[in-house]
């Protein structure tokens, strides 16, 4: 479960406080060493929550920092899903599911 007061750490906060803080890292020297079509921009968006990790992302983090790629995934799953939950009012579960859990035999 989610908590409910406050939002989940974004991915974007975890790439700056855990790893280019401590490393004394630019954002620019990240993305000159991640390549491709990285940028300063790019980076800069993710920690300022601007930008999704995405699957392609998450993969490079992981390798870049050492990590799962599942873990940048989990995070920005989490904090999506939380906004998510925060925006919308909960329905009511079906009726016919009501009626089965109250007509099983209960165990001891």
């Amino acid at each position: 479960m989610l908590p409910s007061n406050r939002p989940p750490v974004h991915p974007g906060e975890i790439v700056l406080e855990e790893f280019l803080k401590p490393l004394n890292l630019s954002q620019e020297q990240l993305a000159k060493y991640l390549g491709g079509t990285w940028t300063q921009s790019k980076i800069s968006d993710i920690i300022n929550k601007k930008r999704k990790v995405t699957e392609s992302i998450a993969l490079d983090f992981g390798d870049v920092f050492g990590t799962s790629s599942e873990f940048w995934i989990n995070l920005q799953y989490r904090y999506d899903l939380w906004f998510a939950q925060q925006s919308r009012k909960p329905i009511a579960r079906l009726p016919q599911l009501e009626q089965l859990d109250n007509s099983s035999p209960k165990k001891n």
